[in-house]
């Protein structure tokens, strides 16, 4: 506990003030080209509709250039700040989480929705910012029985807690991110050792929920919508599927190694509703080609990769389960992000972590991957003494 004290004491003790290993580069770097890859991307999206429009075809690129320099900042801030301070404060985490959640509520609707808050110019999106708070909040609970197989009652408050958010998320509505709490959760879970039968009840629980929504009929006109033009994706092409229809368009079109940067076609034209934000992977993969569009999946791979290594050899079961979160939320982001632009999943709003045009969802996801290499940096040399791991 000396160890803790002496790196919590004070208000300097908020940050490191002893030597530490370095930072996670690869991370860093990934991340970064990511940014500038889906800033590029969000230029050639909207280039050619801003000329016509405004008469600056670079006001979306330098806009999402400032989120970008905003995420690593916060990156590089969350990174200097002691991981382990979350662990004091879990409940201040999770309290501000369900007020920032229930005060979206009330903030007027856009398309139909209440999930912004408008803040100056820009957009706030609490249910970003939600994801990590709830993975630290998990990792607190789920860390306090570490080296123990999970009992029924942390697992069950465990559900209760995701549970509170999810549902106000549902409300507003969004059920792509009330799907990644889902997935967050049970992968935090698994890794914090539930026994097979108990994953079994969380898989029963779910069929069950699943078809309580459908018999409900709970979901919106639109998701209901959406769910059977992915069981029909040749059906409605002018409708429903118009997204998915032109998207696997303008990928297909970039065959081997692409048409060019500023060469597509449905790119420029705007054909694919949304491709700066939910489809931006489309705009990789008509320019770029095949191995363009493989390339970022091989850098994803990697930055999770790299969060995994970090749980594996966290000093501490609360280190290892803020970034089995992580790598949860990234890789429910990704896999379902680009798999809607090839009809593998149902359209659902998410955007590919850091290159999707928006802030809220970048600068979160920056400061979770700060956290994560603050657990980094803490592994060694203090980190490794007997008495640090049991922290």
């Amino acid at each position: 506990m000396a160890v803790l004290g002496r790196s919590l004491e004070g208000v300097g003790g908020i940050f490191e003030d002893r030597p530490r290993p370095t930072p996670d580069v690869i991370v860093f770097v990934l991340m970064a080209a990511l940014m500038a890859l889906g800033s590029v991307m969000v230029y050639s999206s909207t280039f050619v509709r801003l000329e016509e429009e405004t008469g600056d075809p670079t006001s979306a690129m330098r806009r999402q250039m400032i989120f970008a320099g905003v995420a690593l900042i916060t990156y590089v801030a969350a990174s200097m700040i002691d991981y382990r301070l979350y662990r004091r404060i879990p409940t201040l985490i999770y309290s501000i989480m369900i007020i920032a959640l229930v005060g979206v509520l009330f903030a007027p609707p856009q398309k139909g929705a209440t999930r912004w808050i408008p803040v100056g110019g820009f957009q706030f999106q609490p249910s970003e910012f939600a994801k990590v708070a709830l993975i630290v909040a998990l990792a607190s609970l789920l860390a306090m029985g570490a080296g123990r197989r999970l009992s029924w009652k942390p697992l069950g408050t465990a559900l209760l807690m995701a549970a509170v958010p999810s549902f106000l998320i549902f409300l507003q509505p969004d059920l792509g991110t009330m799907l990644v709490v889902g997935f967050i959760t049970v992968g935090m879970l698994f890794a914090a050792g539930s026994s097979f039968r108990q994953m079994l009840v969380l898989g029963a629980s779910g069929v069950v929920g699943v078809v309580a929504v459908f018999q409900l009929d709970i979901l919106k006109s639109y998701q209901a919508a959406r769910l059977a033009g992915f069981f029909d994706q040749t059906a409605d092409l002018q409708g429903v599927n118009w997204n998915l229809y032109q998207s696997q368009i303008a990928i297909g079109s970039g065959q081997l190694v692409g048409r060019g940067l500023l060469q597509g076609t449905q790119t420029r034209l705007s054909f694919i509703p949304s491709q700066t934000t939910d489809f931006i992977f489309t705009a990789v993969g008509e320019q770029f080609g095949f191995i363009g569009g493989s390339a970022v999946i091989l850098a994803y791979a990697i930055l999770i990769w790299r969060v995994l290594i970090v749980a594996a050899g966290a000093p501490n079961a609360f280190g290892s389960m803020i970034a089995v979160g992580m790598a949860a939320l990234l890789s429910f982001h990704v896999f379902v992000n680009i798999g809607m632009t090839v009809g593998l999943v149902p359209v659902t709003g998410l955007p590919l972590p850091f290159m999707s045009a928006g802030g809220s969802a970048m600068i979160a996801m920056a400061g979770g991957l700060g956290i994560v290499n603050s657990v980094w940096r803490s592994r060694s040399p203090v980190s490794d003494r007997p008495e640090a791991r049991d922290l």
